[in-house]
């Protein structure tokens, strides 16, 4: 039985049991979310094949290296087919930052047949605008084998993958992609916002993104009160767009405050199969 002392105790230390499970504990549990990713005409030697979806990883003072470097293993005994980044590899704070990214570089996951990326706005920088820091992600990514996609598009073992830059860097171009993006393929795109722009008429299509870190916080059955986006649906997981478009927006590993409540970190396994 409990006492009125024994409930009152629990009572106040409730708060705090939360408040460090919110800081110390959910921050770094990664959730592995794993689902099929159904692709038009996906060409019959990538059936089963698996995809591993990273995004939001904030290399630099606000995330523990350790954290992610055991992450990075976890995901390379996978023996991911591909892996596709969707942006922010860093929290640009100087120099500094990119001097640690060069580091960790060789331990990001690739895929067996290929390695595909987009930039997030935090690879652009203070104000997302120094266009010298993305070329200086973008070389170091280029260094261990990654293909960073600046408004363009290439084939994986005969899948078409394309993929744009930020929304908020404002480079992110459709034009240059409008005649590929009217074929079966897979887009890449930091920011769930661009899905909303003109130019995607035709295609027909998984969207993969992040950018949310599906808010952070969620209370029980409410959603995230905060969220960095326009759309309020585009929040976290799959999305029907219509038009025979969808989107997948990953929750990210990193963080800018270390702050997760209900909103576990994300590494997506995608196994992929014929639309």
């Amino acid at each position: 039985m409990i006492t009125r002392r024994r409930f009152l105790t629990i009572m106040a230390a409730a708060p705090v049991l939360a408040a460090l499970y919110t800081w110390r504990m959910e921050p770094t549990w990664v959730e592995y979310v794993r689902r099929q990713l159904p692709i038009r005409e996906l060409p019959e030697s990538l059936k089963g094949k698996l995809l591993v979806h990273l995004s939001d990883i904030h290399v630099g003072a606000r995330v523990d290296a350790e954290y992610l470097a055991g992450v990075f293993v976890a995901v390379t005994a996978l023996q991911p087919d591909i892996v596709a980044y969707t942006g922010d590899f860093v929290t640009y704070e100087g120099p500094a930052t990119l001097a640690q990214l060069r580091r960790m570089a060789p331990q990001l996951p690739r895929g067996k047949l290929g390695t595909v990326a987009v930039l997030g706005n935090h690879d652009y920088g203070r104000g997302w605008k120094q266009t010298a820091v993305a070329d200086e992600v973008a070389r170091t990514l280029s260094g261990i084998g990654c293909v960073v996609l600046r408004n363009q598009m290439i084939q994986v073992a005969g899948l078409k993958i394309g993929g744009v830059e930020d929304l908020w860097s404002d480079r992110l171009q459709l034009d240059p992609l409008a005649g590929a993006l009217k074929s079966p393929a897979l887009m890449l795109c930091h920011n769930p916002d661009a899905c909303d722009l003109p130019g995607w008429d035709g295609y027909q299509g998984w969207i993969l993104s992040g950018h949310t870190h599906g808010g952070q916080c969620r209370p029980p059955f409410l959603p995230a009160p905060f969220v960095p986006i326009s759309n309020r649906r585009y929040t976290a997981g799959a999305v029907e767009l219509g038009n025979g478009r969808s989107l997948y927006i990953s929750r990210g590993l990193g963080h800018l405050l270390r702050v997760r409540f209900n909103v576990r970190p994300e590494v997506t396994v995608f196994q992929l199969t014929q639309a």
